[in-house]
């Protein structure tokens, strides 16, 4: 296996060999300063700000980009304040401030004529306005003409007519950390036709905001899916970068091919670092709290249960019409909205929970599910089998919770898979 892996230290580049676990050559490369300063009030700066680390890598190459509307590149803008007189409206010069602003990766890398010839784009789309699960289209991004490539709907791994006259391809998004939340899935997609290609790929790593824990049902096989491509748990605490290593090491690829990735990590980041992502990284994950919940209440995607979705408060609620209104007395009427243009229950009044203000840190969670399928007035209305055991990666959660296990007693049967694939993870790990 063979990965590149950027990162700081004294105004130079400086190559070391070390061997990974697959006992193959690795080529660290690293530098110094941070080329940009970036947002909120840590240090992190994410590996699209490292402009001086990448470029060179960039330089005189056709290249692609797989991006959506996280693919930005933090700043911050010096503004002078203008002073005016109270009786003479006479102005002066005040204090100089510092405004956050960002570009995005595709606009940027243009402006630094850099030969972006095409833009792969993932679920939810390029700008990211796409409902989830509905069909990507291709076309032309009206801000740069540049041609858009659909990796959502049924051409999920680009071919090799799309992938020609390419030399390389840029990965640059923002994931959360959950098995069934697709960019993984892209990215293995990218790998893999890359890899048959003979096209490096350059990851652009940024922080996972689920990245402290591991927990959750780990995938069989058997289960495979665009929602769960690898036998991993639902929260693997991994950034993308890290988990394009995991990809590689264990040849997870079609016929076991690797691909040749550069990775540019973030800085001053660990895996208990809080980050607070800026955009939100799909229509329906709005905040911190939202992400938070997601691995918890995503499940509620494979039942009849409404997440949230509908609402301006989705992934913090839960609800259903056939959920006992005395148990559950919590109400609110999905409707159409940005994001959601059917969500379940469509204008039907839902009662369940609002979970706005519950405290969760560090463990995903099925006290929910369990709640809402113990007060399910009709219980062959709750699941939707399929999908569920797609969310779940196996068919052995719907079981378990029917047959009336406590979390508790689910639990524990996580815990050997668990305990095996953190082992495996930390070969892969590039932050602490």
């Amino acid at each position: 296996m063979r990965f590149n892996i950027f990162k700081n230290t004294v105004l130079l580049f400086v190559f070391i060999m070390i061997s990974c676990a697959s006992k193959a050559k690795s080529k660290i490369a690293i530098k110094d300063e941070t080329d940009l300063t970036v947002q909120n009030d840590s240090s992190i700066a994410v590996g699209a700000n490292q402009t001086k680390a990448y470029l060179p890598l960039l330089k005189g190459k056709r290249v692609g980009i797989v991006a959506n509307q996280t693919s930005v590149i933090f700043r911050k803008e010096k503004q002078q304040t203008i002073l005016v007189g109270p009786e003479t409206n006479e102005q002066s010069l005040g204090h100089i401030i510092e405004k956050d602003t960002m570009t995005h990766l595709v606009d940027s890398l243009i402006s630094l004529k850099v030969a972006v010839k095409k833009v792969f784009s993932p679920e939810h789309g390029f700008r990211g306005r796409v409902d989830a699960g509905e069909l990507v289209k291709d076309g032309i991004d009206t801000k740069t003409n540049l041609p858009i490539v659909s990796l959502y709907g049924k051409n999920k791994k680009p071919t090799k007519e799309q992938l020609e006259g390419l030399d390389i391809v840029v990965f640059d998004i923002q994931d959360v950390g959950v098995r069934f939340y697709t960019y993984i899935s892209t990215l293995h997609y990218i790998m893999e036709a890359c890899s048959e290609q003979g096209i490096p790929v350059l990851i652009l790593d940024r922080p996972n905001p689920n990245g402290h824990y591991v927990d959750g049902p780990t995938l069989e096989i058997k289960n495979k899916s665009f929602l769960g491509m690898h036998p991993i748990p639902l929260v693997h605490g991994m950034t993308i970068g890290e988990y394009a290593q995991m990809i590689n090491g264990e040849k997870w690829l079609k016929n076991g091919t690797q691909c040749e990735i550069t990775i540019i990590p973030i800085k001053n980041y660990t895996h208990n670092t809080f980050y607070s992502l800026p955009i939100r990284p799909s229509p329906n994950l709005p905040n911190d709290q939202a992400i938070k919940l997601y691995p918890s209440l995503g499940l509620f995607e494979g039942t009849h249960i409404n997440a949230g979705r509908g609402t301006e408060f989705q992934f913090q609620r839960y609800g259903a019409p056939f959920l006992d209104k005395k148990a559950l007395p919590f109400n609110y009427t999905p409707i159409a909205n940005f994001g959601a243009k059917y969500p379940k229950h469509k204008n039907n009044l839902c009662y369940g929970e609002d979970l706005q203000n519950e405290e969760l840190n560090g463990i995903m969670t099925l006290k929910w599910v369990i709640k809402a399928y113990q007060n399910s007035t009709d219980k062959s209305l709750f699941f939707n089998t399929n999908n569920f055991t797609k969310h779940a990666g196996t068919d052995k959660l719907q079981k378990q919770i029917e047959a009336g296990l406590s979390e508790t007693e689910i639990k524990v049967t996580w815990q050997d898979d668990l305990k095996t694939f953190k082992n495996t993870r930390d070969k892969y790990l590039i932050y602490d």
